[in-house]
Order: structure tokens, then C-alpha cells, then sequence
């Protein structure tokens, strides 16, 4: 197989941690790409520009994180990071979304930043910070869930954090939420998610 992915962001870190932990990380040969600008090969896979993407064996182009991931776990043996069924599936499905929403809510803060001064919206950064907020909240509510089975909820909670870290976007987050710090520093020593940590503060 084939991908796309940039190596900050927290939805490329989610595929490649799971093809790690399902075993795949051999299988997909990574084509990394700067998105400050358009790259025509990746429109071509994904026509919204976007990674992850990951392109299937037989030539079929799978895109947003939650579908590349739920892919490369339907094509291993071991124990299933998504839930087969019932309350179990439906919870590492809501926890994975919103491991997926605080990444977008970081994302799009840490880019509304880097606009000049005179032009960003502070309605805007307000916005996001508050979903930040609620969301680790919510997170923290919610360890016994991410401190059970490995599942995709965990996985998207952490590559979220990380990566809300890598752009400082919750300033002293750890001081009021030592439960939620301590677990995401236990997971972050996962060899899949030190293999996959980013590389800085570059785009």
C-alpha cells in the first residue's frame, strides 16, 4: 500500500500508530508532504487535499482518519481496535471522535495563530479554545475508558494531546486535569506513539 501523510499532524500520527500496533507498519510505503501549498498527487488520491491517505492494494484511495484506521484493522488477526459490536463499539467510537475533535479544535487554533495579528478573529480562537476545554474535560471523565483495552479511543486521545502540546494550545492544561496528564504521559512511552512523535514546531 501507499500513503500520504505530514508528519505533525495528529490524524497522520493516528493511522501510523495504529498500522504499528496492528502489525502494517511494513505495508505502507509513506510519501510525506509539506500542506502549505497544493500537491497535485495527493488531490489525485484525495480530492480534498487532505491526510492521512491511504491507497489500498487494489488501487482504491481510502481517506479521513477514522476510515483508514477502521481499514487496516479489519485486515489483521490480533485483538480489534474497533469493536466488533454493542455498547463497547459505540464508546470507542464517541471517545475516538472526540480524540478527532480536539485535534481539529487544536489544528484550527494553532492556524488562526499564525494568521497576521491585524487579521485573526478572536471570536474564532475563543471558540476553539472552549471546545478544547470541554473536550479534555470530558477526556478526563472518561479514563477508565482509556485506560482499559487498547481500542482507537485511546489512540486518537493521545495523538490529539500530543499534538494539542506541539502547538501549546491549552497553556497549564496539566494543572487541572493531573488524571487525563498522567495517563497520556503512560501512553506516550508506547513504542508506536515514540516512533510516530513529531518532529517539531514546523508546519
Amino acid at each position: 500500500m501507499k500513503g500520504f501523510s505530514s508528519p505533525n499532524s495528529p490524524f497522520s500520527r493516528k493511522v501510523r500508530v495504529v498500522a504499528i500496533e496492528t502489525g502494517q507498519a511494513a505495508s505502507i510505503e509513506w510519501t510525506v508532504v509539506d500542506l502549505g501549498g497544493s500537491i497535485p498527487a495527493l488531490e489525485a488520491t484525495n480530492p480534498l487535499g487532505q491526510v492521512p491517505v491511504v491507497v489500498t492494494e487494489a488501487g482504491e484511495a481510502l481517506y479521513d482518519s477514522a476510515v483508514v484506521c477502521e481499514y487496516l484493522d479489519a485486515r489483521h488477526d490480533g485483538p480489534k481496535l474497533f469493536p466488533a459490536a454493542g455498547e463497547a463499539r459505540w464508546e470507542a467510537l464517541r471517545l475516538q471522535a472526540l480524540g478527532d475533535g480536539l485535534g481539529a479544535a487544536s489544528a484550527a487554533l494553532a492556524g488562526e495563530r499564525r494568521r497576521p495579528e491585524e487579521r485573526r478573529f478572536q471570536p474564532f480562537s475563543d471558540n476553539q479554545s472552549g471546545k478544547i476545554s470541554r473536550a479534555l474535560a470530558r477526556l478526563e471523565h472518561d479514563l477508565a475508558a482509556l485506560e482499559g483495552p487498547l481500542t482507537i479511543a485511546p489512540i486518537a486521545a493521545a495523538c490529539a494531546i500530543g499534538y494539542m502540546e506541539l502547538r501549546d494550545c491549552a497553556p497549564g492544561w496539566r494543572e487541572g486535569h493531573s488524571g487525563l496528564a498522567d495517563w497520556y504521559d503512560r501512553f506516550a512511552a508506547r513504542p508506536s506513539m515514540r516512533e510516530t512523535a513529531p518532529p517539531g514546531p514546523a508546519k
